[in-house]
């Protein structure tokens, strides 16, 4: 199948409505005001979103690729607050961050989480997050304090060997995603000590429906160039749109404009790879400002994605990579040595005549490290050595070390 590629205006996940009836709109939604330093972590976030959109489809073997980067985002925003040295160096690399302050960044998930819920009353969203450490690890409390003040993360330390605590786990997951997504865990390796979970879910409609009575069976050519059918939708209405030599752009709203769907579909001579390659944060936002509202015959297949990543590949590709290894730097979450195990990331959309109906969960999974901790001895002062005969115990040399000269 054509890899469907649709950009989410705060790169949200959109979810559907079930009525028919006519939906009771109020005024347009009144824009969420920000700092300039949340202005630049928006753009980098949307840079982070294109680039992990091209890295999952490289190390994808599936057609269709859905990705939630706010939710990955936002989960490997609360690592971050427990990473150190090169390893929080190679995550801002990841993530795009660049001259921001902890508070800055801490803030902007803060005000993300707590904002946009509630931006448009047609809509339902809610940005749950969770932290669930293993009962007995030592988890250190400024740790905790960030995750709750900024994240509003529910944190619970549970038994992980008991097997009631791999369906508390997926319980909070589907609870919070509206059972589309049930599970995200398998098993729960006897190495794990903490698991940081994030889950996204929102509902909406559009704001200008199809007519299901307009759906017609329609052919549609995927990437091998093959012809499949397909429920094509159909209306007429007036939206914002542009083109270039690339391709067409279409922004589709929900409820009170607060979200909407952009849709990219490529030039004759054109390719998603073509987009994707020139796609940035700066020349996407280039593209909304050159948009106009227009009547537009709009013609949109209905269709369902769900996915599921190890999102480690990716990352790595990202520029982080000791996160994942022994030698990384976890030292604000514990005295203990740990590091990532596991990124996993879930998604599903629907998308038809109502709306759009979808979710995502990011977890992310830390163990501790196979190193030994040794001890650290820097011999910097005065010190006392000597030279003995090991079977007998027989010291042949002495000395002492007060001073030592350049030699």
């Amino acid at each position: 199948m054509k890899k469907i590629i649709f950009l989410f205006t705060f790169a949200l996940m959109l979810l559907g409505c079930d009525s028919n009836d006519p939906i009771l709109i109020g005024e347009d939604a009144k824009p969420i005001e920000l700092k300039v330093s949340q202005q630049q972590k928006v753009s980098e976030d949307n840079e982070f979103a294109f680039d992990l959109l091209r890295k999952s489809i490289q190390n994808s073997e599936e057609s269709n690729v859905f990705v939630s980067p706010l939710s990955v985002s936002i989960a490997l925003g609360m690592a971050w607050n427990g990473a150190s040295g090169d390893t929080k160096t190679e995550m801002e690399e990841a993530m795009k961050m660049s001259g921001l302050s902890e508070a800055d960044i801490n803030d902007y998930y803060r005000i993300m989480q707590t904002t946009l819920p509630g931006i448009d009353p047609s809509t339902k969203l809610s940005i749950a997050n969770s932290l669930w450490s293993r009962t007995g690890f030592p988890v250190k409390e400024s740790f905790l304090d960030v995750n709750k003040d900024y994240f509003g993360a529910y944190v619970k330390e549970i038994d992980f060997s008991q097997t009631w605590a791999l369906d508390t786990i997926n319980n909070w997951c589907a609870k919070n995603t509206n059972n589309l997504i049930p599970t995200i865990l398998t098993d729960i390796s006897p190495d794990a000590v903490m698991y940081l979970i994030n889950a996204v879910y929102f509902k909406g409609i559009w704001r200008s429906k199809f007519d299901k009575k307009e759906t017609t069976e329609s052919s549609f050519t995927n990437e091998l160039k093959q012809t499949t059918m397909v429920n094509m939708m159909y209306q007429q209405d007036t939206f914002a749109y542009c083109y270039d030599d690339l391709a067409q752009y279409i922004d589709m709203p929900y409820g009170n404009k607060a979200f909407s769907m952009t849709v990219i579909l490529p030039a004759e001579n054109k390719t998603t790879d073509d987009v994707l390659s020139s796609l940035t944060a700066e020349s996407f936002n280039e593209t909304l400002n050159k948009m106009n509202e227009q009547k537009i015959m709009l013609y949109l297949p209905r269709f369902k994605v769900e996915n599921k990543f190890d999102l480690i590949p990716m990352l790595e590709g990202m520029g982080m990579k000791k996160a994942f290894t022994d030698y990384a730097d976890f030292s604000k979450i514990s005295d203990i040595a740990i590091f990532i195990s596991q990124v996993i990331h879930k998604t599903y959309i629907t998308v038809d005549e109502e709306g759009t109906e979808a979710a995502a969960v990011t977890a992310i999974g830390f163990e501790t490290t196979s190193l030994p901790t040794y001890p650290i001895v820097m011999v910097d002062k005065p010190f006392v050595f000597l030279i003995r005969e090991k079977s007998t115990g027989v010291i042949l040399f002495i000395g002492k070390m007060g001073d030592v000269k350049k030699y």
